[in-house]
């Protein structure tokens, strides 16, 4: 792919990424790094990704902070911050061939999930030791930790403003811990820093459109699309690995 269609079609990706997130609060990672994954290492697509969700995560937190489910935050972060250490030491360890697949059978088995027609469950405090460990450890290798926080918050039963703004909020202190990781690592410079910069209108436009979508597309309807485009794209990091 030459350097003028990689630009169009990130831009894409990233534009279909965040109009996922407008719509639905999270699901950027899992849209937006497999696809760029394709043709771009994971360690240097994962730092974007994140730094852009952080970006987002900050301004949906910001207008919905009086909602946020602190005891629940509480539980969940000593967890995920064990995860995140233990994602960049196999982030650092491991071959990127290896990730793809990793991530690949990871997205293509979450979108089979999403698309089952399975019950609501509830689950116990004691629930924030696992989806704590696997949203910081996930989230650190692939910018997609995001659906074991989702999972938890809906095994909590938190309403749906509540659990936006303790989503956002997680996301701020998960993923600038994160962040900071990837500084120390040496995985994060200019580079990643002149991405994101270029990527910021997308991503705001991203948002915008997927508001508006919001309010005519039903979340059933919505699930499906989704968890379509994941199954395409995990299969394709799985072939390509």
């Amino acid at each position: 792919m030459t350097d003028s269609w990689l630009i169009v079609y990130s831009a894409a990706v990233l534009l279909l990424a965040y109009i996922v997130r407008g719509v639905a609060g999270f699901g950027s990672g899992l849209i937006a790094v497999p696809l760029l994954s394709l043709f771009s290492p994971v360690t240097a697509v994962v730092p974007v990704v994140v730094s852009l969700d952080y970006i987002s995560s900050a301004a949906q937190g910001a207008r919905h902070f009086g909602h946020v489910a602190w005891r629940e935050l509480v539980r969940l972060i000593p967890f995920t911050l064990v995860g995140v250490l233990l994602g960049l030491v196999v982030l650092r360890a491991v071959p990127p061939a290896v990730l793809s697949r990793a991530l690949g059978g990871f997205v293509v088995a979450y979108a089979i999930y999403q698309l089952l027609p399975l019950p609501a469950l509830r689950g116990s405090r004691v629930s924030a030791i696992f989806f704590g460990l696997m949203g910081g450890f996930v989230g650190t290798l692939f910018g997609t930790g995001g659906p074991f926080y989702a999972i938890y918050f809906n095994l909590r039963g938190l309403d749906k403003d509540a659990f936006r703004a303790t989503f956002a909020t997680n996301f701020l202190i998960d993923g600038g811990v994160r962040l900071v990781a990837y500084i120390i690592a040496g995985l994060f410079g200019w580079t990643t820093v002149s991405w994101v910069a270029m990527a910021l209108p997308i991503v705001a436009a991203g948002l915008y459109i997927g508001g508006r979508i919001h309010v005519n597309m039903s979340q059933k309807n919505f699930v499906r699309l989704v968890s379509l485009i994941l199954i395409a794209s995990g299969l394709a990091l799985l072939i390509r690995g």
